[in-house]
């Protein structure tokens, strides 16, 4: 497959391979997208997006590895609906799971292009977008739509796939007006913005990431209906009502509508189904606020060896 970056014009060629089969089938299939190319901010030289393909949540990995461990140019699958490229040195020991490579001869391009979407990430703010395709084909975006049986939960995950749909390639108004100081609700104590922006990263991630993707994959494990209503009730109220207040109106608006219709969700399908629209709105979300975070605020701030 290719992954090209058009606005920095570069492209790199990759093999998927066999040590993950399932997870690099269920990318292939979800051939071709774009995407918001982000950067990773802790961990080293990485780059990640979030793939519109629902069923990188749940999709069993049969090979792990220490990414810090393997060749530069990896490509990663994630249950964060990530698609990773190790580019260098990575310092976070995370257990990984890895679909394949870019080809040694892009290695280069691939380092330029890792340098690029850092500038882009901490210091332009110029969106750099990732387009990934099969080799040789036209590339394309399309984000897949599941339904719901219930017909009012259905008109939420229709709202909530054109939401995401429309925010996908284009930052979200709110975040932007949240960005530029501009909160109606005066979050932020002595008019300081820098620290609701803290926040309301750091309440996004992981509501897409471990609420959302986490109930997916508690349903496909066959937890009762029961349970996973209550454990809805507890994972996604508190943070989405704080976001909204914080300014992403629609996200809590979105989560008080699903909250109320939790009870007429008796079918793990159509539970699987919801979920999965709202992880992939909050991924976006998340993906979005990262990008926009003035990162350069602390560039003063310089990490120290300690003497050996």
């Amino acid at each position: 497959m290719e992954i090209t970056w058009p606005g920095i014009g570069i492209t790199v060629a990759a093999e998927l391979d066999q040590r993950n089969p399932s997870l690099a089938q269920a990318l292939w299939d979800g051939l071709p997208y774009q995407s918001l190319q982000g950067h990773a901010l802790v961990a080293g030289y990485h780059l990640y997006h979030v793939a519109p393909v629902h069923s990188l949540l749940h999709t069993p990995a049969e090979y792990k590895v220490d990414r810090r461990t393997v060749p530069d140019g990896t490509l990663f699958c994630s249950r964060l609906q990530h698609l990773g490229i190790k580019y260098g040195e990575l310092t976070e020991p995370m257990q990984a799971t890895p679909i394949g490579r870019v080809l040694d001869s892009d290695l280069d391009a691939l380092v330029q292009a890792g340098r690029e979407v850092w500038r882009s990430v901490y210091e332009t703010k110029q969106p750099v977008i990732a387009e990934v395709r099969r080799a040789g084909e036209r590339g394309g975006h399309v984000l897949p739509r599941l339904p719901v049986g219930d017909p009012e939960l259905n008109r939420l995950a229709t709202e909530v796939h054109a939401e995401t749909e429309r925010i996908w390639l284009d930052p979200p108004q709110e975040l932007l007006d949240l960005h530029q100081g501009r909160i109606p609700s005066g979050a932020g104590s002595y008019e300081t913005v820098l620290t609701t922006l803290l926040f309301v990263n750091g309440e996004t991630r992981p509501l897409g990431y471990s609420c959302y993707g986490g109930l997916v994959r508690a349903a496909l494990d066959g937890m009762p209906m029961p349970w996973l209503r209550q454990m809805t009730r507890q994972l996604a109220h508190t943070p989405a009502e704080f976001l909204g207040y914080c300014g992403l109106d629609r996200l809590w608006d979105f989560t008080q509508r699903l909250l109320s219709g939790l009870e007429r969700l008796d079918d793990h399908e159509d539970f699987v189904a919801i979920m999965a629209h709202m992880a992939l709105y909050c991924n976006c979300l998340g993906g979005w606020n990262s990008h926009l975070f003035p990162w350069q605020a602390g560039a003063h701030l310089r990490r120290t060896v300690p003497a050996t």
